[in-house]
């Protein structure tokens, strides 16, 4: 349905990769949606600092909505990013044994993933390790082989979803911070820093905020205690030393330390795992910095003699259960979806379809709709796929992909002048850099940053004359 209607049929809080993908899978059907985030622009949160694997599942705990949903969600996210130019790297991924007890685990961790219904996974010994992975520090005693585990881009991800749920009729409600709620006649009125909201049912995707938000539908389920992971980018002369995902063994805080390269061209170390009070504290510090490169040290000697591009961290929504929380409450007709970890990317799909399945359930009518527009095209970020830069038939028609503005990811003024007139323009240069991956190269935006920051500012200026 298109419009604004004085009541939606359903309200879902948090544009994040899993509040995306909710709203894009309600919309396909005969409902009214409003998607709501409390920041500027879809997956702004802890989407935007995924480390960006596309999960096969094969670690997760048996048996639990979790490892269902991201075996799942592994199958239709691959099939999505096909029909919307997601860029996607199938490089695999190389568990690897650094003591007598992470090599004795393998074969346990073998096992899981044959109960997660992964069958994929080799022990290898330590000779095949290295020859995986050269470049690797002395001392590995063996690893498991994990061939379908990929690299993603993130953040076109929640774009394409967010993209997509706008296409089939959703009403996106950015700068909506919800305050309180209030319940009346079968209807939910959400008081947001932008005005009310009204609507028949209400999905707590918050992620961070998921916690808050349950309370204040009366609830106290979990608790959501923000995980910091800081990570090191490296510049892409680094690639060539790590072409797979290398893995540790995991633990009970997640899955380590890993070297990673990343859909953009770079090579990725890190996260830490930093349990945090402060919500919003995403600022790198100089003790993670040194817990990284000294993991560094061990893991790939050779990669610290590269040049770091970029440091970040992101915050994960650890809580105080082993699985996701996805649980109505039909009464007030509003669905928790909460403790959605990283491995929320991989699982977005397959969440926003049980979410469907259990509104359904709850009593919320479910129509598919026969008119449905065809999935976005996105703009491929990808390096190991054609650039603009690199399209000759392209920049002959259009001489705007031929002219570079950030040399050092090489991004032209045509995907600047198309991010800025798509459905869901940046706000930011932030966002800017996300959609076209503009002033995050070497030099950080010293070079082309006054320039891009004239074309937003003129696009934005544009838009509030037409307004």
């Amino acid at each position: 349905m298109t419009g604004d209607p004085e009541v939606y049929d359903v309200a879902v809080i948090g544009a994040g990769v899993v509040g995306s993908a909710i709203a894009r899978d309600l919309s396909g059907h005969a409902v009214s949606v409003a998607l709501l985030d409390a920041r500027d622009d879809v997956g702004d949160g802890t989407s935007k600092a995924n480390t960006a694997i596309l999960h096969t599942g094969f670690d997760a705990k048996p048996g639990t909505v979790e490892s269902r949903l991201v075996r799942r969600g592994y199958e239709l996210l691959s099939e999505y990013a096909k029909a919307t130019g997601i860029p996607v790297e199938r490089t695999g991924a190389l568990l690897v044994a650094w003591t007598l007890e992470e090599l004795d685990a393998l074969p346990g961790l073998r096992d899981k993933a044959e109960a997660n219904g992964y069958r994929h996974c080799e022990p290898v010994t330590a000779e095949e390790v290295y020859r995986q992975v050269p470049a690797l520090g002395p001392g590995a005693l063996g690893g498991l082989t994990v061939p379908d585990e990929s690299v993603i881009c993130s953040w076109t991800t929640a774009l394409a979803l967010a993209t997509d749920a706008l296409a089939r009729g959703a009403r996106l409600l950015l700068g909506h911070r919800v305050n309180s709620v209030e319940s009346s006649d079968g209807t939910t009125t959400l008081h947001t820093s932008r005005g009310p909201v009204t609507a028949r049912w209400v999905v707590n995707a918050a992620g961070l905020g998921a916690d808050v938000l349950d309370a204040l539908f009366g609830h106290r389920r979990f608790t959501v205690t923000p995980r910091r992971g800081e990570l090191l980018v490296y510049d892409k002369f680094a690639r060539p030393l790590a072409d797979r995902i290398v893995l540790p063994v995991p633990s009970s805080l997640g899955k380590g330390v890993l070297i990673c390269p990343t859909i953009y061209g770079n090579v990725m170390l890190g996260p830490t795992a930093e349990d945090l009070t402060d919500r919003t504290d995403t600022g790198t510090s100089e003790s993670g910095l040194d817990f990284l490169l000294a993991k560094g040290a061990r893991l790939m000697p050779r990669l610290l003699e590269e040049e770091i591009t970029a440091s970040y961290a992101g915050l994960r929504a650890a809580i105080d259960h082993d699985d996701y929380l996805i649980e109505p409450d039909p009464d007030r007709r509003y669905l928790l979806v909460g403790g959605i970890r990283s491995t929320g990317l991989t699982a977005s799909l397959a969440i926003a379809e049980y979410v469907r399945s259990v509104l359904a359930g709850s009593g919320l009518a479910l129509e598919p709709r026969a008119d449905l527009p065809e999935p976005p095209r996105m703009p491929n970020l990808g390096e190991a796929f054609v650039r603009p830069y690199q399209d000759a038939e392209l920049i002959a028609r259009d001489s705007a992909y031929g002219r570079v503005i950030c040399f050092c990811e090489r991004v032209t003024e045509g995907e600047i002048r198309d991010a800025l007139r798509s459905p869901l323009p940046p706000a930011s240069l932030n966002g800017l850099a996300r959609r076209t991956r503009v002033t995050n190269g070497r030099c950080q935006g010293f070079y082309c940053e006054a320039e891009t920051g004239a074309l937003l500012a003129a696009a934005s200026a544009s838009r509030e004359g037409n307004a």
